[in-house]
């Protein structure tokens, strides 16, 4: 009897371990709220910007040319201007030709020009010719800029020019392109130089041939005639191969003369 009740009181204990080892099922829980809107990792700041001012819009080019430009001479002469140099490949050939026809010219340069050539200013300055500053650039759009851009634009130029040449006059600013502002005009005019434009063009800085550009300019020049020619920016055979015979022309019909 005994050992019979020890049995059963073992069999009841197996049934109890097997219940409560999980092999029935499971009551379920009530599914858990999410976590408030504190508990979530916290957004990242957004970085901050640093704001870009927009550029300054360009001030619209006027209709006609300014009042202010030098157009002529002032004499029955003409004058012989050159642009875009000094260029070491036909700055001197050039001059050359002055030299051989014994004349003057204004030489119309290029500050980073200037700043690359600066022996060439100086046999410009040296063989008589007169200088104006052309701009840092070429930027055709410089006088259409504030007018601060506008101020160190010629400074420098004017600067650079007289590191080349300590002493050097600087008289006239021609706007690159001959997009004049009343504003550019004004302050040139500061930094006393006169606006020098042109009322001959033969565009050779189109590249024509030599004849065609001698055509041009003996069938537009009258007295006091100021001649735009190039002596930088490209390549300039075709100017080079018509100074002979064109300042020949215009010393016959006309005299070739320093600007005043």
């Amino acid at each position: 009897m005994r050992h019979r009740a020890l049995l059963a009181s073992l069999a009841g204990l197996v049934v109890l371990l097997v219940a409560g080892c999980g092999g029935g099922t499971p009551t379920p829980t009530a599914p858990s709220s999410p976590p408030p809107s504190a508990a979530l990792p916290p957004e990242p700041a957004p970085s901050p910007t640093r704001a870009v001012p927009p550029k300054p819009r360009l001030r619209p080019l006027p209709v006609k040319l300014p009042a202010g430009l030098i157009r002529t001479t002032g004499t029955d002469k003409v004058a012989l201007t050159f642009d875009d140099g000094p260029d070491p490949a036909w700055t001197p050939k050039v001059l050359d030709r002055l030299k051989a026809a014994k004349v003057t010219a204004t030489f119309c340069v290029v500050g980073r020009q200037v700043r690359k050539h600066p022996g060439l200013l100086r046999r410009i300055v040296r063989e008589g010719h007169q200088l104006c500053n052309h701009s840092w650039n070429h930027d055709l759009d410089l006088a259409r800029r504030p007018v601060s851009e506008i101020r160190a634009d010629l400074v420098r130029t004017n600067r650079e020019i007289r590191r080349a040449v300590p002493d050097a006059k600087v008289p006239f600013y021609r706007q690159p392109g001959g997009r004049w502002t009343a504003e550019v005009v004004k302050v040139a005019k500061q930094l006393d130089m006169r606006s020098l434009h042109w009322s001959v063009d033969p565009q050779d800085w189109a590249k024509p041939t030599a004849a065609t550009i001698e055509k041009r300019v003996k069938r537009s020049a009258r007295p006091g005639a100021v001649v735009l020619l190039h002596d930088g920016g490209g390549n300039r055979s075709a100017t080079l191969a018509a100074c002979t015979k064109l300042i020949a022309g215009l010393k016959r019909d006309h005299g070739v003369a320093r600007l005043t």
